[in-house]
């Protein structure tokens, strides 16, 4: 048994690195992937493109307009000086904030009534617009609070203003640096699509090509075949999720905390999941074309979701309990925890567990309709 395997095994990385093209699907872009999402998959906020619009133009709307430009965020790319400049700029995108500085702000201030200051922003993105917000809320709490204290020394008061000072303190993730969050989810998505499009795929071509009957008929045991076809895109897989995540942490210095043993043991346990389906997909295809859109009809709900992108506990509950039934939600907990937190298998047999059942589930249905097609 162990000897006709071998000879599936070895025909079959003979097969896929005949192939020019096929060397470059399993190692470059790989390569290529994880360099593209580390420099785009960011939500790090570090530039905002802002217009002044400041009609008070006194020295107080100055100083607050200063506490602006001089933050490493807000940078000033236009002084505007009306209404339609301000819709403008904005419906062309040249900026992404305008501080509106209205008149009798300088006046309001002085004479101790509240004062006001628009800040008009591009909502398009969301999540850029809360971190904008956030930004502005900061500077402009400062700002008050400074106007507190120099109120109180001016009449004589107290000018210790009591404050509360909160000292935050970020685990796993001290500079809060996104890339470092999403990266690792980046290596779990391309380790699925090419295991999912190459193990379809492979055997799909069989069928295309005529050999597949050839097999058939040899005295190949259906189990045989099936662990010949399988097991070299298990092992190419593992070949990918280390180069890559070599890559994430020597290029992108993404932290790896914990084993890389243990994040290859969790790797080979999912793989019974994405190549089962894989296999699955070969038994319901006829074409390449076809194997490769259902591969794809099934990648992106997956991806959806898996936590990459948007928090599970964000969506709707009757959304969040067809999560448990997705193997990328376990893994995409698990290769983070590895990277970041560093937490061994004392913990992460939580995810590994279900993890595991559900990979030995539809790996062991997938091999009976293969078995099934095959007769």
């Amino acid at each position: 048994m162990f000897e006709r395997a071998k000879a599936i095994l070895i025909k079959e990385f003979k097969q896929i690195f005949r192939d020019p093209r096929m060397k470059t699907v399993i190692f470059i872009t790989p390569l290529f992937q994880i360099i593209l999402f580390g420099y785009a998959a960011t939500k790090d906020i570090n530039y905002v493109p802002t217009a002044i619009f400041d009609r008070d133009n006194t020295q107080e709307s100055r100083e607050l307009l200063r506490r602006f430009t001089y933050s490493k965020y807000f940078v000033p790319e236009h002084y505007i000086f009306s209404e339609a400049e301000q819709n403008w700029v904005l419906d062309k995108g040249l900026v992404s904030a305008v501080i509106h500085i209205d008149r009798g702000f300088g006046r309001n201030i002085n004479a101790g009534k509240d004062a006001q200051v628009q800040l008009a922003f591009d909502g398009t993105d969301s999540n850029t617009a809360m971190i904008i917000m956030g930004y502005a809320n900061t500077i402009i709490g400062t700002y008050q609070y400074d106007l507190m204290k120099e109120e109180a020394a001016a009449s004589g008061l107290v000018t210790n203003v009591p404050s509360v000072d909160l000292k935050d303190r970020a685990w796993f993730n001290g500079n809060l640096i996104t890339r470092n969050y999403y990266l690792p989810g980046v290596i779990a998505t391309i380790v699925t699509m090419m295991s999912l499009l190459l193990t379809s795929m492979a055997i799909v071509k069989e069928k295309e090509i005529g050999t597949m009957e050839q097999l058939i008929v040899s005295p190949l045991k259906p189990i045989e075949l099936i662990v010949g076809k399988l097991l070299p895109f298990a092992i190419i897989a593992l070949t990918q999720i280390t180069l890559i995540t070599v890559m994430g942490v020597v290029w992108f210095h993404v932290p790896l905390r914990g084993n890389l043993l243990l994040l290859l043991f969790s790797t080979l346990i999912y793989l019974f999941t994405t190549l089962g389906i894989g296999l699955f997909i070969s038994t319901i295809s006829s074409t390449q074309q076809e194997a490769m859109m259902s591969v794809f009809l099934f990648y992106m709900p997956t991806m959806l979701l898996s936590g990459f992108a948007y928090p599970i506990a964000n969506m709707p509950q009757v959304i969040q309990w067809f999560t448990f039934f997705n193997p990328l939600r376990y893994f995409m907990v698990v290769i983070r925890s590895i990277f970041l937190k560093g937490i061994g298998i004392e913990i992460l047999w939580m995810q590994l567990l279900p993890l595991l059942i559900m990979g030995l589930i539809i790996i062991g249905l997938s091999t009976l309709r293969f078995r099934r097609s095959l007769g």
